[in-house]
């Protein structure tokens, strides 16, 4: 497995497995197309609120990695948010998803103080996973105003 920021070249890619993520099971409903556009401008044009990685496969598009960044003066520091990890059905049996976290974890950007993901309760694979990474439930419940 090998992983790369987002690049201009990945425009296709990255578009093509937006949509492919917000039509799965992980997302409560679709979003409109014209943000994913929106979120790969973001992402090349600063790395001051996203970073995106393309995770590979033998030199194929397996998926991606859609982090943001926010201050938390409960963490005392930087908070790097793991916004969308989408693996393609395909790939799913190659730990890909597995391996890029435990590197983030093992290696977060510089000031990264925590790193902090959401799940869904029946989402119980990936909530094993994440325990083995290291992460603990907080026991807030978010809410959220769109605008």
């Amino acid at each position: 497995m090998q992983f790369h920021k987002l690049q201009e070249t990945d425009r296709e890619v990255f578009l093509k497995m937006a949509d492919e993520f917000y039509h799965s099971d992980a997302v409560l409903k679709p979003v409109p197309e014209f943000f994913f556009e929106n979120t790969f401008k973001e992402c090349l044009r600063s790395e001051a609120y996203l970073l995106c990685y393309i995770l590979e496969w033998e030199e194929n598009a397996a998926g991606y990695a859609l982090l943001s960044k926010s201050y938390s003066p409960e963490a005392g520091g930087a908070v790097l948010w793991v916004e969308e990890i989408y693996i393609r059905p395909a790939f799913r049996a190659h730990r890909i998803g597995s391996d890029f976290l435990a590197s983030l974890c093992q290696n977060p950007p510089e000031g990264v103080r925590r790193i902090r993901l959401e799940v869904e309760a029946e989402n119980t694979r990936a909530i094993r996973l994440y325990e083995r990474l290291g992460f603990q439930f907080l026991p807030y419940l978010q809410m959220v105003l769109d605008k």
